[in-house]
């Protein structure tokens, strides 16, 4: 594991040094956090597709069901909705004290380049992963969602989640990629958004990696 992670981040991709490392201890731990949690995360989604399937929500099954206009309107809102939900989720799990000391802190400790991998993306206390979530299912209730993009998206959430602690900066403007997300968890009060960096540069939260390297050169 920790070959991997050297011969990506080695390679320049984020120009990480070789210390920035995680140890195959710290990548195991986080596995192990991830897998503890792992059959709570399933709650949410399981919720969700009851509700679904009771018909409680504005999902349909087709896209022919309303055409392909109004669902790339409709997923496109939807994405707004969840871009805006994670942020404040996030941000008040860090603001509202103890909901940072006994849930969010558990994913926190991982506050270093040389303790970041993707295996700390799903390493939360399941309440928190859970809670991060949420935006996903509270969407359902308000635009009407195409039942197959959701599930995806909510598995593209363990994809993305994995993505953003490679501490791998792709620099494609404006996804919040993992150069963001770094500075993140070594501050701890910027960059708390989710696909994008749209919520943090309208609130004042947001720091730019390249700054931090212009820093750094001086």
């Amino acid at each position: 594991m920790r070959g991997c992670c050297a011969f990506v981040r080695g390679n320049g991709c984020c120009g990480a040094k070789a210390d920035a490392i995680p140890t195959n201890k710290a990548m195991l731990l986080q596995i192990y956090v991830a897998m503890k949690a792992m059959p709570w995360y399933c709650a949410l989604p399981s919720l969700s597709e009851y509700m679904i399937e009771n018909g409680w929500t504005k999902c349909y099954d087709r896209v022919s069901e309303v055409g392909w206009l109004p669902h790339l309107l409709y997923l496109s809102l939807y994405l707004v909705f969840v871009e805006f939900g994670i942020y404040w989720m996030h941000r008040e799990l860090h603001d509202i004290k103890p909901l940072y000391k006994y849930l969010h802190a558990t994913h926190h400790i991982y506050n270093k380049q040389n303790t970041l991998s993707p295996f700390a993306g799903l390493a939360f206390h399941p309440v928190d992963g859970i809670l991060q979530a949420v935006p996903h299912v509270i969407a359902l209730f308000i635009i009407p969602t195409h039942f197959t993009t959701h599930v995806g998206l909510l598995f593209l959430e363990a994809v993305w989640t994995a993505n953003i602690h490679d501490c791998i900066h792709g620099k494609l403007w404006p996804v919040m990629g993992a150069g963001y997300h770094t500075i993140h968890h070594t501050t701890y009060r910027h960059n708390y958004g989710h696909y994008t960096i749209w919520m943090d540069w309208m609130l004042g939260t947001l720091r730019d990696p390249s700054d931090e390297e212009g820093k750094k050169v001086m």
